[in-house]
């Protein structure tokens, strides 16, 4: 109790409570005393107050600017996106009309049944019809091998991903089935599509798609199903699935419908003329 008693008592130190009569016998405590530390001290405050209240009215001044800068900043967003949304507009309209323009060339180089023959081949029209639906799935624990380690120098397969290896093989079985004309995700393909792969990415066409995979496949629904999967790229798929785990399933439709590609590129061969050939 005595030491509380103390410390109530006695709540400033010392050396503290000495160095304050100290300081306040020699004059150095509390406001300044001379007029010249007066006049500094009264300076000060002015100055401190004058920075205050010029930074103050900078930031009012400011703000407007600033405010009219978001607004112009939000019109130019909101017009270039009404231009890119225009220009989309107009990029269907003219692909529209390069289809049909070339749709008019092969029925003039042709009899209606070639025309349209040559149309679904190439595919610049829209087909259905029976077919095939084949899904290609990514493994469930897609990415990580049989320890739980990832394996990212491995390859798609070795970690239960569908690469673009895989779908290259499955769309050639297909075409080798019988199947007259195919598309991957609503994407459809020519003779002069390309599968490719982009770091995880799968591009159909320089078109990036996502797992699941769908690929529908016009033409004989049953017999196509039947030779795919007796084939050798059907045989790779069931292995895929054995030993890596990606899930696949086929089905038999008796209607699907396919887009027409978006671009295709139409080429006529001409005769070599003997100038040429010298």
């Amino acid at each position: 109790m005595s030491l509380l008693t103390n410390v109530m008592d006695h709540s400033l130190d010392a050396g503290y409570a000495e160095a304050a009569e100290r300081k306040k016998a020699e004059g150095g405590g509390g406001l300044p005393k001379t007029l010249r530390a007066k006049l500094g001290l009264a300076a000060g405050l002015v100055l401190a107050a004058l920075v205050v209240t010029v930074g103050a009215a900078q930031a009012r001044v400011a703000a407007p600017a600033v405010a009219k800068e978001r607004e112009e900043l939000i019109d130019r967003i909101e017009e270039e996106t009404s231009a890119a949304d225009k220009l989309e507009e107009s990029i269907e309209k003219l692909r529209g009309d390069v289809s049909a323009r070339q749709r008019e060339a092969l029925e003039k180089n042709g009899d209606s049944d070639r025309s349209d023959l040559v149309g679904v081949l190439s595919g610049a029209v829209e087909v259905h019809g029976p077919g095939v639906k084949l899904v290609v799935h990514d493994a469930k624990d897609a990415g990580t091998g049989g320890d739980g380690q990832p394996r990212g120098t491995s390859g798609f397969s070795d970690t239960g991903r569908v690469r673009d290896r895989d779908m290259q093989r499955v769309v050639n079985g297909l075409w080798e089935s019988g199947a007259e004309a195919i598309s991957i995700n609503g994407q459809r393909l020519t003779a002069l599509s390309a599968i490719r792969a982009a770091g995880d990415a799968i591009l159909v066409d320089n078109r990036p798609l996502v797992p699941p995979y769908t690929v529908l496949a016009v033409g004989d629904g049953e017999g196509l199903s039947s030779r795919f999967q007796d084939s050798a790229d059907g045989f790779y798929l069931r292995a895929l699935q054995e030993n890596y785990g990606i899930r696949t399933a086929i089905s038999v439709a008796d209607d699907l419908k396919l887009p027409a590609a978006p671009s295709v590129i139409v080429r006529t061969a001409q005769p070599i003329t003997e100038k040429e050939t010298s």
